[in-house]
């Protein structure tokens, strides 16, 4: 063993080799150092644990290559693009809404030039950075006042502190949601200073339930909707009009957590009616939040709208400054609340409503352009074919619900399918899709047009063994 070590190459001997080619001649020493140091430890550690190794794989010409390929992947950005093969439109994962190329041109405008991010451009004064989008926000859903910060849980936090912090809380026991990453209602709720108590049963809750759990020290009554699960068959729950009408008896609130807000009704497009943000607004709830990089097609913020005094009083809460949203989101949401004026260009220039509101012929004839790209270049070492399958909106939306779609299905002759997935994995710009009864299937309803080509050229480095 001991011989063996002494064969590992020093590090300046390795560095100068890595320099003698011109392909790093822009790579920082530091990183040069670091694949270095890196190759060398793990063939180190290797022989310390007595795996075998032969003297020759220790020499500095075999251990070159790696070392540069430890250099390439340092250099390579960890937050990449990717292209979305899982047929999940908003996938939260994957970055959940894809924003218009006119919403992208506002984030460069934004970042590469000054903005009148907090200056009033009439008056010349200090302005206020939440005005930008305020009065489109209200003209867009009927409501008296907006904010915007930074996402929805931060919504739900910021609206409980202000409103009912010391105070109780009543929310239907059906009703306490976990989103993504182990956050719930009653966590949130907590952390606000406000307490729960919880009503009905889980499958179950009637207005009298609400009433009867109404105390001194009641502070609000919050309806949080249902967007990522469903609870069916013997069901009943209590209406927005009801609640605001024991709101107003009573003196309390009335919140809102919508989750995932949508403007526009998306049952035409065969999935089950949700509640729109106008038609709860509409409803007369006292606040109401939701989320902006899910149905809305935008970037992640968390929207209230609610009455001038309570949006006044969450402005006011010292949270609001830790939660505020910065000049890019600003950018990117505006640019989106300005498609909503025309209805007509929704499902067009915003992506996650064009994706979902995608023709099936579309859809399929997407899968024969890519079919027949595949054909001509894996066709001999992998089956191709088209199936029909099921989309998804995905992003704690619309749970169980589907969307018909068409995939190409590939499964190799002689490659495993695990290994098929991991290699897409590490493509230049990464395939992501899904494997089902070992076949990898590739969703046409959210890849692009423009992304057919890349992967076929990436499927082919793959099957034809240029991708090892």
């Amino acid at each position: 063993m001991q011989n063996l070590l002494r064969h590992i190459p020093k590090v300046d001997d390795c560095i100068s080799a890595v320099r003698e080619d011109p392909d790093f001649d822009n790579s920082p020493v530091l990183l040069i150092k670091k694949g270095v140091r890196t190759v060398l430890e793990k063939k180190r550690q290797l022989l310390l644990s007595g795996s075998k190794i032969e003297a020759e794989g220790l020499s500095l010409p075999a251990l070159l290559p790696l070392i540069k390929n430890e250099i390439i992947s340092l250099e390579q950005f960890q937050f990449r693009r990717v292209i979305n093969g899982t047929g999940v439109i908003i996938h939260t994962n994957l970055g959940r809404s894809v924003l218009p190329e006119s919403t992208m041109d506002m984030l460069h405008q934004a970042g590469g030039r000054y903005s009148n991010l907090e200056f009033d451009l009439t008056t010349g004064k200090r302005g206020s950075r939440y005005s930008l989008v305020e009065n489109l926000l209200c003209e867009l859903t009927g409501a008296e006042a907006a904010l915007v910060v930074n996402n929805n849980a931060a919504a739900v936090l910021i609206v409980l502190d202000s409103l009912t912090h010391g105070k109780e809380v009543i929310v239907s026991r059906g009703e306490l949601v976990e989103i993504g990453g182990s956050f719930r209602i009653p966590d949130v709720m907590a952390r606000s200073g406000a307490t729960l108590v919880e009503v009905g049963a889980t499958n179950r809750t009637h207005l009298k339930d609400y009433r009867a759990a109404i105390t001194e020290q009641t502070g609000m009554l919050l309806k949080v909707h249902c967007s990522n699960y469903r609870i069916i068959g013997f069901t009943s729950a209590v209406s927005n009009r009801e609640l605001v009408a024991l709101g107003k008896e009573t003196n309390l609130p009335v919140f809102e957590d919508l989750g995932s807000g949508c403007f526009v009704d998306l049952s035409q497009f065969g999935l089950e009616k949700e509640p729109t943000v106008q038609e709860v607004v509409a409803s007369g709830v006292d606040v109401v939040s939701f989320s902006g990089d899910k149905l809305l097609g935008g970037p992640q913020a968390g929207i209230i709208l609610g009455s001038k005094d309570i949006i006044n009083r969450i402005k006011q809460n010292p949270l609001n400054r830790a939660m505020r949203i910065d000049k890019f989101t600003l950018a990117g949401l505006e640019s989106i609340l300005h498609f909503y004026r025309d209805p007509e260009s929704l499902y067009t220039n915003i992506p996650t409503l064009s994706m979902i509101a995608a023709p099936l012929n579309d859809l399929a004839e997407r899968a024969n352009t890519l079919l027949a790209q595949l054909q001509s270049s894996v066709g001999d070492v992998c089956t191709l074919e088209i199936e029909n399958v099921m989309s998804r909106v995905g992003g704690g939306a619309m749970p169980e619900q589907n969307l018909k779609s068409k995939a190409v299905v590939l499964q190799p002759v002689s490659m495993k399918i695990s290994v098929l997935e991991k290699s897409l994995r590490t493509l230049e710009i990464p395939v992501i899709g899904r494997i089902e009864d070992n076949r990898f299937y590739l969703d046409m309803r959210t890849i692009a047009e423009d992304e057919l080509g890349l992967i076929a050229s990436g499927l082919g480095m793959v099957l034809n063994g240029q991708g090892d």
